[in-house]
């Protein structure tokens, strides 16, 4: 693909390729800026992954849309230097939502002829996906609270405030007390694509309307596909986790009212994750899921379990404050449509306005162009016949008789009474007279 020059005239910013794998693994803590050490961390994890799945992932990228894994990554470079890299992935099936999973500078091989480095060079890197990324029509990104660079970098770029996120840890101890309870859930069944159309629903019913709109997930979204497993399964072998995924059928309304996906750490080394869904109508099986998962935990490694809630679910976080879980990392997820237009419009100011401006737009745009009339014989006949017609006084010598054409037209015209004749001084009339 050939290089494209951002708006800088000394920044080129380009698809990653194979030859700057060597460059981009030798990036550390010294050399990366991703706006706080947490993100930078998360970084330097990614771009170790990259770069030794790039050929698998490489390859996966170039075959057709329904089994396609989306690898796009871009970089920045300054005067043959790699000073820049951005990772971007579709968020839904149907590629209309992408987030932005890693944005990060190299502040040491930034020159002082170029700008503030994070700013300004993550500024052209998210404005070059905006371009070139043209199924997107919405942008997401989480980041966390405290990543205060991360925030205004987006925000300057016209990412508004979606939800917050909290990430709660439930340590073995806790999970070893709620796995003593029998769980009430007699309907729980397993998880498959027949079952995609019910999870659509349940997805659609537990988000707010703004959110809904900004995932855009579809029936396809829950359906897995065989590629997409294969390439899924080849990632938990490499970090030792298995998934159990299942969900809770109202047999009365024939709806699928909660959903679990828990993702086991079976090496004991990292923390397990879960995935809750519930209808906003049936709270009350917070408890019951989580002391499924407590349940279905109890042959592995204790780990402590991590989940997440967002500001639109009061519930789940009231249940979890309740049996004393830790809240451990505040996010904050942003959305930007690509129709959303940052300090490139022209600014809306009174003072500069003139009245021709003003008057322009009442101009008509054309001459007028006048329409067809019909003059046939049955549209004037119809006219003829709706039309009221006032009464004429008959001529002399015509008294009581109708005009010719009053008994085609079905019109009768009443002849007016005629004056009295004018009598003289003698009492005659001058007709008499005469």
């Amino acid at each position: 693909m050939a290089s494209t020059v951002s708006s800088g005239p000394t920044l080129t910013i380009r698809p990653l390729q194979y030859r700057d794998l060597d460059t981009v693994k030798h990036w550390g803590t010294e050399e990366l800026d991703a706006g706080d050490e947490i993100a930078t961390e998360k970084t330097i994890q990614e771009i170790d992954r990259l770069c030794r799945w790039y050929g698998p992932l490489k390859v996966l990228s170039l075959l057709p849309k329904p089994v396609q894994q989306s690898l796009t990554v871009f970089v920045a470079e300054h005067s043959g230097q790699l000073v820049g890299l951005i990772q971007v992935s579709p968020f839904n099936r149907g590629r209309s939502t992408w987030q932005v999973d890693h944005i990060a500078v190299n502040r040491i091989a930034l020159t002082e002829k170029l700008p503030p480095g994070f700013m300004d060079v993550g500024s052209r890197l998210l404005r070059h996906c905006f371009d070139k990324v043209w199924e997107a029509r919405t942008w997401i990104i989480e980041t966390d609270v405290n990543n205060r660079s991360a925030l205004a970098l987006y925000r300057f770029n016209g990412f508004q405030p979606l939800a917050q996120v909290t990430y709660w840890s439930l340590p073995s101890e806790l999970m070893q007390s709620l796995a003593e309870r029998e769980p009430d859930l007699p309907n729980l069944l397993p998880v498959s694509n027949a079952d995609a159309q019910l999870l659509y629903q349940l997805d659609t019913a537990s988000m707010p309307p703004l959110v809904r709109q900004v995932f855009d997930h579809q029936i396809q979204d829950f359906k897995a596909q065989p590629l997409a497993a294969l390439s899924t399964g080849l990632e938990r072998w490499r970090k030792h986790t298995e998934v159990v995924s299942a969900y809770v059928f109202e047999h009365q309304r024939k709806a699928a009212i909660g959903y679990f996906k828990l993702a086991i750490a079976r090496d004991g080394k990292q923390p397990h994750q879960a995935d809750l869904m519930v209808h906003p109508a049936y709270t009350w099986l917070y408890p019951e899921m989580v002391a499924q998962m407590a349940r279905i935990l109890q042959p592995f490694p204790a780990q402590s379990l991590r989940l997440a809630s967002l500001d639109y679910q009061p519930e789940r976080e009231e249940y979890l404050n309740q049996i004393q879980a830790a809240p451990e990392e505040h996010s904050l997820l942003m959305s930007r449509s690509v129709w959303h237009k940052v300090r490139e419009s022209r600014p809306l100011s009174l003072e500069g306005l003139q009245l021709s401006d003003v008057l322009s737009g009442l101009k008509p745009v054309g001459k007028p162009v006048p329409g067809r009339m019909s003059w046939s014989a049955d549209r004037w006949q119809t006219l003829l016949n709706s039309s009221t017609v006032p009464p004429v006084p008959p001529r002399k010598g015509t008294e009581g008789a109708q005009p010719p054409n009053a008994v085609d037209s079905g019109l009768r015209f009443e002849t007016a009474p005629e004056d009295p004749p004018e009598k003289s001084e003698n009492g005659s009339s001058e007709e008499g007279s005469t």
